[in-house]
């Protein structure tokens, strides 16, 4: 474990695996001592941000090394951060999906079967306020490169890829993954404060043609939902 000081008051603390990551993660967050500010993991590193004016950076490098060390308490599944979810995805509505499927050599059909019989982990939550990074893309879906020229708006729902991983837009941004799907659920609501991802949990696409899209179109992503 390498702890680095960010500014005056958080760690990022690399813990070289990503698994480990996630584990301690969910532990600093099930604990919450009164100083800690926010916990945020992201692929085999954690920030841990904390109240400067409440205890020193050199007391929480300390605790989070003893908490790191120290045997694991059982985690409530609130705690965990290992949930699994259903996304249903109209493959129809990928504007990219037979580029992508050409560079890889593959039918479009290939890519949908091999894309929906993968399970992805939640690895990272950026670049927009809720993008899941979702890895890892099996070897015949990997090696897609951005886009050349990003789109400047990328519809919500979206659901790319490229190098080794998938994500899905939940927000109307620029974007220059390649779009092979959309999901017509609501994966995030900023003003409503809807998050309902976190690094950890586990994600499964489940295929739907465009009228179950309809029907689903709005409805917000929950744990296990189809």
């Amino acid at each position: 474990m390498e702890l680095r000081l960010l500014g005056e008051s958080a760690w990022l603390v690399d813990l070289r695996e990503e698994s480990a990551a996630v584990a301690l993660a969910a532990r600093i967050r099930a604990i919450a001592p009164a100083w800690l500010e926010d916990v945020v993991p992201a692929y085999s590193t954690i920030g841990v941000f904390f109240d400067a004016g409440r205890i020193t950076a050199e007391s929480v490098a300390e605790w989070i090394a003893e908490t790191q060390t120290s045997p694991p308490k059982p985690l409530c599944e609130t705690d965990r951060g290992d949930r699994t979810f259903e996304i249903p995805v109209c493959y129809e509505r990928g504007p990219d999906l037979v580029d992508v499927a050409s560079h890889l050599g593959l039918a479009p059909e290939a890519v949908i079967r091999i894309h929906t019989s993968t399970e992805f982990t939640v690895h990272a939550i950026g670049f927009v306020p809720g993008f899941p990074y979702l890895g890892y893309l099996p070897e015949p879906l990997c090696g897609v490169p951005r886009m050349a020229s990003p789109r400047t708006r990328v519809t919500p729902g979206s659901v790319g890829l490229t190098g080794r991983q998938t994500g899905i837009y939940p927000l109307s941004r620029p974007g220059g993954w390649h779009l092979i799907g959309q999901t017509p659920l609501t994966i995030v609501d900023v003003a409503d404060g809807f998050f309902p991802l976190r690094v950890g949990d586990r994600i499964s696409f489940t295929r739907i043609g465009d009228a179950e899209y309809h029907q689903l179109h709005g409805q917000r992503l929950q744990p296990g939902a189809e």
